[in-house]
């Protein structure tokens, strides 16, 4: 029975708390503020780590795999001879095309500046040197322009690398070391890595950065995906080469590791930071909720209501307003953040790549359950007080 009057009480004292907000618009109003701004931050800057992820783990297919020098973490520490790329191309697990012969590039990574369109300074813009069946192993698709063609100084650009930085409409001339280039053809690779490249021709590359014949990594695909455990083992295990050999998903997997981590990191700090802001909103809020109706909460304990159902309401209008405020900021973070393209550094091989914002319904959910946290914490001792309240000094304020 006790219980069935408890929950009486509490539904009444909870009624009488909500009904009385449309007084205390102004600091009820600067609560969900606080709130909302917690929220829209924390999530908009999760979802930064989240698009990184989620473009780099969908690079490459199941069919795509990577070969490098064994004890490389990246294409940037990695030299391939022209003998080890033979031994890999020679193995039968990788696909073949009439007038391509094995489905394999091997390539070249650097890095070249480029003038930012947005800021108008420079940035290390990934310049990669390919062999023709790159477009082969690659998903890719020209938007513009043509495809370059082998021996001469020509480049393709990515569709978010055209957007990113100036002067790479088609038909543009770069002046890149010591050459002159032509833009011909820009290509869209599905939002993924791909699209921050610029792709020339491996063998007129070279010899700009004195490799010779070396390659840094060499990219196939593969009859199957099911193959690729004996080619791998084929590889590893053979004794002319010492190579490494990742699916190219996982390859690009790895690389946003330690780029997203940082990212989560730095948003977790800002997110505390933020929240003890507005957790303090929070309770001068609350501790002024409760100071305003002094009088009638006395009156209700008179009566013979108990301090846990007043407790409890003081809770529920906290977190009230915490879930309004935490949706309103989940709700300006997905619909001013989500899918916003921007760019950031990969420390990994030093170069800048794009990416787009991805609010996801995880990182909403986090949003608002971070947001009822603070309103739980923040209503608490503002709650714990009303019940503490000595009902004839309460009933003697004014």
């Amino acid at each position: 029975m006790w219980i069935f009057s408890g929950l009486v009480q509490t539904g009444a004292v909870t009624a009488l708390n909500l009904r009385t907000l449309r007084g205390r618009l102004a600091s009820s109003a600067v609560a969900v503020i606080g709130m909302a701004g917690v929220v829209a931050v924390l999530v908009s800057v999760l979802s930064i780590a989240e698009g990184i992820r989620t473009m780099m783990a969908n690079t490459g297919s199941a069919e795509s795999a990577i070969v490098m020098r064994s004890g490389s973490d990246a294409e940037m520490t990695s030299i391939m001879t022209r003998e080890d790329i033979q031994a890999v191309k020679d193995a039968p697990e990788i696909a073949r095309a009439t007038g391509i012969g094995p489905l394999a590039s091997a390539e070249l990574f650097v890095t070249v500046d480029l003038v930012k369109a947005s800021t108008g300074t420079t940035g290390n813009a990934p310049l990669r040197g390919v062999e023709p069946a790159a477009f082969k192993v690659r998903d890719l698709k020209i938007v513009k322009g043509r495809m370059l063609e082998p021996g001469r100084n020509e480049v393709m650009v990515g569709r978010a690398a055209a957007s990113q930085y100036k002067g790479l409409d088609v038909g543009a001339t770069l002046h890149l070391g010591q050459n002159t280039w032509q833009v011909v053809g820009i290509f869209d690779a599905g939002g993924t890595v791909p699209d921050s490249e610029l792709w020339c021709d491996a063998g007129v590359l070279a010899p700009l950065y004195r490799r010779g014949s070396t390659r840094q990594a060499l990219y196939a695909r593969l009859s199957s995906a099911s193959v690729f455990p004996s080619f791998k083992d084929r590889l590893t295990t053979d004794p002319r080469v010492k190579v490494k050999v990742m699916l190219e998903r996982e390859y690009y997997a790895g690389q946003s590791e330690l780029l997203s981590r940082t990212i989560v990191v730095i948003g977790g700090i800002i997110g505390v930071l933020m929240g003890i802001g507005a957790l303090f909103v929070a309770v001068i809020t609350m501790y002024s909720a409760v100071a305003s109706r002094t009088r009638e909460i006395a009156t209700l304990r008179a009566l013979g209501f108990r301090g846990g159902p007043v407790v409890i309401s003081v809770l529920v209008e906290s977190m009230i307003l915490s879930l309004v405020g935490g949706a309103v900021g989940a709700a300006v973070a997905y619909f001013g953040f989500n899918g916003y393209e921007a760019a950031t550094m990969n420390w990994q091989n030093m170069s800048t790549i794009a990416f787009a914002f991805r609010v996801t319904p995880a990182l909403l959910v986090l949003g608002v359950a971070w947001a009822l946290v603070l309103g739980l914490l923040g209503g608490l001792f503002p709650a714990i007080r009303a019940m503490r309240l000595p009902i004839v000094t309460a009933l003697r304020e004014l």
